[in-house]
């Protein structure tokens, strides 16, 4: 099985196909198989890495406390005994947090960057913001594993036509550790690089579902204080952009990541 020890932790990846490197990184209580609908589109043009980030799916899970720094430092790590020295990132939700502050640690690295349904930092800016923070701490601390796959994922997948996917998901989040859970998630609030953006100097793409739980206005704020950055609005997508919506969002990145080729 592909493990690497980085950081005095286990760290599980998977990668596949030829060419420059694409990193795509994952979502809070998820792992690398919830990229299963890109990998192998991906793989015909790029060497696709897909990691377990420390805490998640087959990757070592200590109690904490965790840190994106910390997550960001361990990817690093990784690409380096993978030899890898510049590459593409695509990061969803957690993901893109943790890619905001790889490109920042070191921007000289980043060929480019895809944003999904995500941003620069995790610090409400209002009551609705506030309120949601407050319910994630009312979820972690009363509801079980399952109980709280099944809380998000009736948000992430909401239609009838989704309930293969909305199965998938719970049975991903039952097979979380309950405190590494919690480590990822306090690592999360609070946790900001907004201030830093200017030092991202690649090419970046933001994507957002059009149902996304932030507003769209969101990313519209932060993209307009990173000169090099774009937005793209999915039609049709909550949170969980590159399963509800795949097609569209493999051929938005492709295309983006042929116009930085």
């Amino acid at each position: 099985m592909p493990h690497v020890t980085v950081n005095d932790i286990s760290l599980y990846y998977e990668e596949e196909g030829q060419g420059e490197p694409l990193l795509f990184l994952h979502g809070l209580g998820s792992d690398g198989r919830s990229w299963e609908y890109q990998r192998e589109y991906f793989a015909e043009e790029f060497r696709v890495i897909v990691v377990d980030v420390r805490g998640h799916g087959r990757s070592a899970k200590p109690s904490g406390p965790y840190s994106v720094p910390q997550f960001a430092r361990d990817v690093f790590a990784l690409l380096d005994q993978l030899h890898i020295d510049q590459f593409h990132l695509v990061g969803l939700s957690m993901g893109g947090m943790i890619g905001c502050q790889m490109a920042v640690d070191q921007p000289e690295r980043f060929l480019s960057l895809t944003i999904v349904n995500s941003g620069p930092e995790l610090i409400a800016q209002n009551w609705q913001e506030r309120w949601q923070i407050v319910q994630r701490r009312l979820v972690l601390h009363f509801m079980s594993m399952e109980k709280i796959g099944e809380f998000i994922g009736g948000r992430l997948f909401p239609e009838p036509e989704q309930a293969e996917y909305l199965a998938i998901f719970v049975q991903q989040m039952r097979e979380n550790d309950p405190k590494a859970y919690r480590a990822a998630t306090n690592a999360l609030i609070g946790w900001s690089v907004r201030a830093q953006l200017n030092r991202i100097q690649c090419p970046v793409l933001v994507i957002s579902g059009d149902m996304d739980y932030t507003p769209v206005s969101n990313k519209e704020a932060y993209v307009q204080e990173m000169p090099t950055a774009q937005l793209l609005v999915i039609e049709n997508s909550r949170h969980a952009t590159p399963i509800d919506q795949p097609e569209a969002f493999n051929t938005a990145v492709l295309q983006f990541l042929h116009t930085v080729g």
